[in-house]
Order: structure tokens, then C-alpha cells, then sequence
């Protein structure tokens, strides 16, 4: 593995825990809450670098959307709905 694969590995799974972290801050996003949506995940956590040309706000969100699912993969979230919002599970 390269060092720049090594610093890309820490980098997703920094932004991994600053998920779980913003989700840990609020009980409306504990396993028994409303949820938060990842477009407020994404702002919130401050991952959002604003529009470019080819490279929209909204399109930047797909980063995070994976991270996301990989938190999920891991049993740490659910999605209430298939296109609702997301809630730590009890652990």
C-alpha cells in the first residue's frame, strides 16, 4: 500500500468518526430519533467546498453518501426510509 493510499484510508475514516460524532450530538439522530439527512450531514460536518464549475454542491455530496454506507456496512447506522433519513443504531 502507498503512502498516499495510507493518508486516503485515515482521511475516510476521519470523516467515518466525524459522522458518528455529529450523529452522537443529538438524540433526534439516536436510534430512537427522526434522523438527520445526509445533504445536513454533509453541511454540517463541514465537507461541503461550496460550487465550482463541473463540480456542484450537490454532486460533492456522493463522497459522503459512501461513507455513509460503509458506517451502515458496519452496524454503526440505519436508513428509516428508503429515501429518508439517517439514525445510529443501538450499540
Amino acid at each position: 500500500m502507498s503512502n498516499f493510499e495510507i493518508i486516503g484510508e485515515n482521511i475516510r475514516n476521519q470523516a467515518k468518526q466525524l459522522i458518528l460524532d455529529l450523529m452522537k450530538s443529538s438524540p433526534d439522530y439516536s436510534s430512537d430519533g427522526e434522523g438527520i439527512r445526509t445533504s445536513q450531514i454533509f453541511k454540517s460536518c463541514g465537507l461541503d467546498w461550496g460550487d465550482y464549475p463541473k463540480a456542484k454542491s450537490t454532486n460533492q455530496q456522493y463522497w459522503v453518501v459512501a461513507a455513509i454506507r460503509e458506517l451502515e456496512s458496519e452496524g454503526f447506522v440505519e436508513r428509516i426510509s428508503e429515501s429518508g433519513p439517517w439514525r445510529l443504531l443501538e450499540r
